[in-house]
């Protein structure tokens, strides 16, 4: 499609806007068409009416039969799911699906109310959680898959709405939560405690207006999350260390992912994370007429990190030792200084968000939502070296953020028949014109002491990025019985502005400019009055991010090297779904296939050739390329039941077997073609129940499962249940709660009941303590 054509229909679009009253619920519309359904009508979600393709939801009650502390604990147990959360407060929880790992976050889209919270600028730079209250959650739904024309290609993988509370009168409602995990690694034990406070107070008054606030406050502490290690060759031999040695007693041994022999000397790189953060979420609406209606959000979340860490090491007089040429009479190893070097950071995100929507029903409609996120302040300090000597202060660095965000702004129109209308009432449209720009400013400074310095600018990196498109998507009921949704999103990445610093040289990148074409098609047969036929097909196009665009980032320890010259990621997704309605319940079958070309793929190694970079030196690489194609099909199973067996129990399961997610070819590595794609098990399941014996009380229970996965390219990680791997999850969750009165309800739980060790590269948490107390007026 041209440029031309591509503003035309940006015109078009704006033209049906300008001849109804501006009306907007953002890049969802809750204005289409009714999709066919079997046993009673559709419920509604924060997800478009009509959507193609499979989804799934919880509600605000559903969830309170789980241990929820963060908000990404909502998604625990949705099928074919993976939260990469790593202990509670984690800033990081990276989200993963049927088809994409933990090491392609951005091929998921996360919105709140509306608003986008997906952050897509850096690698490990997860969904904005943060600006989420639990206590505010209303409801949680996913689509899987590419097949809706509502929403950008970043949907290649999975799209998850979170709904906030609404009120309709007065609403005053909280909690007190606390935990406390023992954790064990390494034959050392040591507990780790957190705590969370919630207020949500809101009112809707006479006239239309209403009003919400929600408060959120916790502290927490992490167990370890990363060691320091040596790793010998083949032949079982360590690097050599000269200069003298200390010696000393402490070190552990332990066989790597790969099969070899590991030194391993403490918890180390700010390994224990002790975080407190505050977030205040503003909302408020108003009926400017019976028909118009307006909202805004105003979001604001601090979050400050102290780290520390653990060095093993004592010498013969019992002191430790953080640094330096060891020795423990067998073996000898050098420790660098910058090895157990503690750091902080201090941030403060803002996000702003409007919506202007008509609500007049059937007929025609139209949206406007805008939202601006943006790191008001985001300061990473890090010390070259390890506590005692750090805590008086000594050089480092310190990384700024300052400034860096992103923006969004949609216009979107929809028409939704009646009887009688055009279309014989059987046609519904949905036209929109969409844009985001992210803008990334990574600085670091070199300070003289890394408590407190300035100091002066040795390494950048940074770069904007900006997408527009048009879309336009019809749900043509053909029959009473099919209905067939087509769509089709246009899209135009630039990227411009990348520039890097370092080793005292400036390199300034030219701009590009990419296009990609998106159609899609589902066709939905209600075959029985209870038993609903899906085929869906689609296409998304996901383009690189700024960070894998322009990051050269180089520390004592680590290299990093991304691609300017990145392709867009393109997945072709077709599923095939059946869903069967009893009386009490439900199950749904999805087939599923995913080929992507071009994936994108960033991968951490110890190994400079992985990466194909002579700069040799660094103990650890990271790099970003193009993979040519990825070919991933499986099965998933979702079933619900309700007093099935026994009046007030509840039943909720999934389970997925992937036939195949591998690469089938890639001309810069051919070595990679055959291997399966990095961190996406064969096997996902999880469990649900709940059972309410009487109104006051609860027991439930909750079982997560997944398979062992890759961390390694060449899938040369044969030994996946250590640290450094990515293992098997098996973790039973068990919660009861009682209410004392329909005010105050006390519930107790337990996260890893029977204390399963697993990691995905970073350990898990053990086995988790939680006693919560929650009031509502």
């Amino acid at each position: 499609m041209t440029q031309h054509t591509l503003t035309g229909l940006a015109l078009a679009c704006l033209a049906c806007l300008a001849c109804i009253n501006a009306h907007a619920q953002g890049v969802a519309t809750d204005a289409q068409l009714a999709p066919v359904t079997v046993n009673g009508t559709a419920s509604k979600t924060g997800l478009p009416a009509a959507v193609p393709g499979t989804t799934a939801s919880k509600t605000a009650e559903q969830l309170r039969e789980q241990n929820l502390f963060n908000p990404e604990d909502a998604l625990n147990y949705a099928p074919g799911t993976t939260v990469r959360k790593r202990y509670l407060g984690d800033r990081n929880a990276l989200l993963a699906g049927r088809s994409f790992g933990t090491l392609q976050p951005s091929r998921a889209l996360v919105y709140l109310d509306g608003y986008l919270i997906s952050n897509f600028l850096g690698r490990f730079d997860a969904p904005r959680w943060n600006m989420i209250s639990p206590e505010a959650i209303a409801r949680v739904d996913l689509l899987y898959g590419p097949f809706s024309a509502l929403f950008p290609g970043n949907s290649i993988g999975t799209t998850v709405a979170v709904s906030q509370r609404v009120p309709q009168g007065f609403e005053l409602s909280g909690r007190l939560i606390a935990s406390s995990q023992k954790f064990k690694q390494y034959g050392r034990s040591e507990r780790f405690d957190a705590g969370q406070f919630s207020l949500h107070v809101a009112n809707r008054f006479d006239g239309g207006l209403w009003l919400s606030a929600d408060l959120n406050h916790q502290d927490a502490t992490s167990q370890p999350m990363q060691y320091q290690t040596v790793v010998a060759n083949a032949a079982g031999n360590f690097p050599a260390a000269a200069g003298t040695a200390t010696t000393v007693t402490g070190i552990v041994y332990d066989t790597d992912p790969k099969g070899l022999k590991r030194a391993v000397f403490g918890a180390n790189s700010g390994a224990i994370d002790h975080t407190v953060q505050d977030t205040l979420n503003l909302r408020g609406g108003l009926m400017l007429t019976p028909t118009l209606e307006a909202s805004a959000m105003v979001s604001w979340w601090r979050n400050d990190t102290e780290t520390r860490n653990d060095s093993w090491l004592r010498d013969a007089a019992g002191n430790t030792v953080w640094s330096g040429v060891v020795t423990d009479g067998t073996n000898h190893f050098s420790i660098p200084p910058s090895g157990f070097a503690p750091y902080t950071r201090l941030e403060t995100h803002q996000q702003l968000g409007a919506t202007l929507k008509t609500k007049r029903g059937p007929g025609w409609n139209g949206s406007l939502v805008v939202s601006d996120y943006r790191l008001l302040k985001d300061a990473n300090r890090q010390a070259n070296n390890p506590a005692p000597v750090a805590t008086n202060g000594g050089a480092g660095s310190l990384t700024l953020r300052d400034g860096t965000g992103w923006d969004t702004a949609e216009v979107q129109a929809s028409y939704t028949p009646t009887a009688g209308d055009w279309g014989g009432g059987r046609h519904s449209l949905a036209l929109g014109l969409h844009r985001n720009g992210y803008r990334l400013e990574n600085a670091v400074n070199a300070a003289a002491d890394w408590r407190n310095d300035t100091g002066s600018q040795t390494q950048f990196y940074g770069g904007k990025t900006e997408v527009t498109a048009v879309y336009v998507q019809d749900a043509w009921r053909l029959t009473d019985d099919w209905l067939l949704t087509l769509g089709w999103r246009e899209e135009r990445f630039k990227a411009f502005a990348g520039r890097q610093l370092g080793g005292g040289v400036t390199v300034n990148y030219d701009g590009r400019t990419l296009t990609g074409s998106s159609p899609k098609a589902a066709l939905a047969w209600a075959a029985t009055d209870r038993l609903l036929l899906k085929a869906s097909l689609g296409r998304g196009v996901r383009f690189p991010n700024v960070e894998e665009l322009y990051n050269g980032t180089v520390t004592a320890t680590s290299q990093t090297l991304s691609d300017p010259t990145l392709k867009a990621e393109t997945g072709d997704a077709f599923e095939l779904s059946a869903e069967q309605d009893w009386d009490r319940q439900r199950l749904r079958v999805s087939l599923y296939w995913d080929d992507v070309r071009d994936a994108i793929l960033r991968q951490s190694t110890t190994d400079a050739a992985v990466c194909k970079t002579t700069a040799t030196g660094a103990s650890s690489y990271t790099c970003v390329q193009n993979v040519d194609r990825v070919k991933t099909n499986g099965i998933e199973l979702a079933w619900q039941a309700q007093d099935l067996a026994l009046k007030g129990l509840a039943l909720e399961a999934s389970a997925a077997y992937t036939f195949k997610s591998e690469v089938t070819a890639n001309s810069r590595d051919p070595a990679m073609v055959g291997k399966w794609w990095l961190r996406v098990p064969r096997t996902r399941a999880a469990v649900q129940a709940s059972y309410r014996p009487a109104a006051q009380w609860l027991f439930a229970a909750g079982w997560r499962h997944q398979g062992r996965a890759y961390n390694d390219t060449y899938n040369l990680d044969v030994n996946p249940n250590v640290y450094g791997g990515v293992s098997k999850v098996n973790q039973l969750d068990v919660r009861g709660a009682y209410k004392f009165s329909r005010q105050l309800e006390l519930a107790l739980g337990i996260n890893n009941l029977t204390d399963q060790q697993a990691y995905q590269s970073h350990p898990y948490p053990g086995r988790t303590l939680f006693a919560e107390l929650r009031f509502q007026r």
